[in-house]
């Protein structure tokens, strides 16, 4: 089995090259990678209950940074399904991704909470509040009828312009130390443009929103 661990803010995924892995407790997914052609790497992100993410922000900054490893280039194309991140170095295990367009939808209650729906490829609920609040929130919205096929959660304060704070509920996982795809909702439902620092327990990370296409930057580097 070739495998290797690698972790964005606390995030630890199992990069497989080889289709064999083996889902540890303390792992928040599988990149499973199934072809790679030059700078282009196509993976499966696989979730601790076995079933499969769409997208994930940390997970294909995590697999590009692994390619960029591999071939020395400086910029590397992540597919998952028919969606595709386009990743550079901008720093010492820092990177740069294009995250594509945001969909923002209108705010709604869901018991008793309100959220804003957001989808960055995969499915979010932005609700403004308290992040200690997460434990129960979390779960409560994940797995509503509103959403039939689940959703991450965020529960995030707005600490001034353009900075916020937030915890995340990743469908499939629980609670997690950061969320790259959840940074880039979060941004967008509490500011919709412009540059926006999300805070996570596990450490920051940097969203630009330009006219409903987002940019995220953060870092990723092996386990040792």
């Amino acid at each position: 089995m070739t495998s290797s661990r690698w972790q964005a803010h606390g995030n630890v995924y199992l990069l497989a090259e080889d289709g064999e892995y083996t889902m540890d407790p303390d792992l928040d997914g599988v990149l499973d990678v199934l072809e790679i052609d030059g700078d282009d790497v196509h993976i499966a992100i696989v979730n601790p209950d076995g079933s499969l993410a769409e997208m994930s922000g940390n997970g294909t900054r995590i697999a590009a940074a692994w390619l960029m490893d591999r071939t020395g280039s400086a910029r590397a194309r992540v597919h998952v399904g028919q969606l595709m991140v386009d990743v550079r170095r901008v720093g010492d295990r820092l990177y740069e991704s294009d995250m594509g367009m945001v969909d923002v939808g209108a705010r709604e209650t869901v018991e008793g909470h309100e959220l804003t729906p957001v989808s960055v490829g995969n499915p979010h609920a932005v609700v403004v509040g308290d992040p200690d609040d997460l434990p129960e929130i979390g779960p409560l919205l994940e797995t509503h009828p509103r959403f039939p096929n689940r959703t991450n959660v965020q529960v995030a304060r707005i600490d001034a312009p353009g900075v916020v704070t937030a915890r995340v509920w990743e469908r499939g996982v629980g609670e997690t130390t950061a969320s790259g795809s959840s940074a880039v909702a979060v941004a967008a439902a509490t500011h919709g443009e412009g540059e926006v620092l999300v805070h996570f327990p596990g450490g920051d990370l940097r969203v630009r929103l330009h006219e409903g296409r987002a940019v995220l930057t953060g870092p990723a580097e092996p386990v040792s």
